[in-house]
């Protein structure tokens, strides 16, 4: 399978729930994905409102012929940055997660051992409005490999099915 074909894949299987933007896509990236949801809970009628919580999820798509530390460091900082951007704070807002996902034929050594320990958390005053976590996977095509931040375990369901 082809770097090009693991992309298609992945961005498949994120279509269902995700609105997936493959033109116009902020540089370097090759497609991104959203998902924004708004949750309430009210007492007998609508008008009475007890809470609300927003979630919104931002996933970006990267693919590399060589993925090294460098180059690693920097989509992982161009990712974190643009979904930062987004976040708008305020009383209803639960979290805005930024995920990303790196699609290389060959990742170095070093990439390996480094994108296990990138994490990135922001809180929003204190946690009343909310948080962000980063998600982060990378997929070497030649050998079939996948890495994960700690946060990013939670799509290796998701990649298992792909590779």
């Amino acid at each position: 399978m082809t770097v090009n074909e693991i992309l298609e894949k992945l961005l498949r299987s994120f279509q269902v729930y995700y609105n997936v933007k493959r033109e116009d896509v902020e540089p370097p990236f090759v497609a991104e994905a959203e998902f924004h949801t708004h949750d309430e809970q009210f007492f007998l009628v609508k008008s009475a409102v007890l809470a609300e919580a927003e979630s919104r999820e931002y996933i970006y798509f990267a693919t590399e012929q060589y993925l090294d530390e460098t180059l690693l460091m920097h989509l992982d900082e161009a990712a974190w940055g643009s979904g930062m951007k987004r976040v708008k704070p305020h009383k209803d807002h639960r979290n805005t997660d930024v995920s990303l996902f790196i699609v290389a034929e060959k990742i170095s050594e070093e990439a390996f051992r480094k994108i296990p320990k990138l994490r990135h958390y922001q809180s929003y005053h204190l946690g009343l409005q909310g948080w962000s976590h980063y998600r982060l996977v990378a997929i070497e095509q030649s050998s079939g490999r996948a890495v994960y931040n700690r946060f990013g375990r939670s799509y290796i369901k998701l990649i298992r099915n792909i590779i």
